[in-house]
């Protein structure tokens, strides 16, 4: 893991030395989200919570809502309904990706497919900031279970999958 941000150097400074200082700053962060996580949360260890974190970043840039999109991946993990994220898809279509998806690219099992999968993937997705690690640690308490983007740069959040295909429609 590796924190993102931009980092001073000097000229002299080595690669392995930058990297050192990002994973260690990483590892605070972390290890802070985790100690101070809320209670009940269905995390195994410090690796789901970051990987969770990851989702959070890759679904929305919108810092407001990721706490929402936090408790919706939590009330499906705690159902044991699968999380059905596309950003899970499209990470374990690696260089396959073409910019779509499809139907079939959703029924085509990875290891990282959460259509396919039930649970978290085995890893993180992307490099979660501070805003998705705190989201993952504290989800907003939410009756939610579904989410669509609602072509303003937003999501549409919804408890039952008829309110939420016609948000889909709308």
């Amino acid at each position: 893991w590796f924190w993102p941000d931009t980092w001073m150097y000097t000229a002299n400074t080595t690669d392995v030395a930058l990297l050192k200082r990002a994973h260690k700053k990483m590892v605070k962060a972390v290890d802070s989200a985790w100690e101070g996580r809320a209670d009940g949360l269905p995390y195994k260890d410090k690796n789901q919570l970051v990987t969770m974190a990851s989702i959070i970043e890759k679904e929305t840039a919108v810092a407001s809502e990721r706490d929402q999109v936090a408790s919706v991946f939590i009330n499906r993990l705690r159902i044991g309904m699968r999380l059905q994220t596309d950003p899970t898809v499209i990470y374990g279509m690696g260089e396959r990706y073409n910019g779509k998806l499809s139907r079939a690219d959703l029924e085509t099992p990875t290891a990282y497919n959460t259509y396919t999968i039930t649970g978290l993937p085995p890893g993180a997705i992307a490099t979660p900031g501070a805003d998705s690690l705190k989201a993952a640690a504290h989800p907003a308490k939410t009756p939610y279970l579904y989410f669509v983007a609602d072509g303003k740069g937003g999501h549409t959040f919804n408890t039952n999958l008829a309110s939420h295909n016609k948000s889909v429609q709308d």
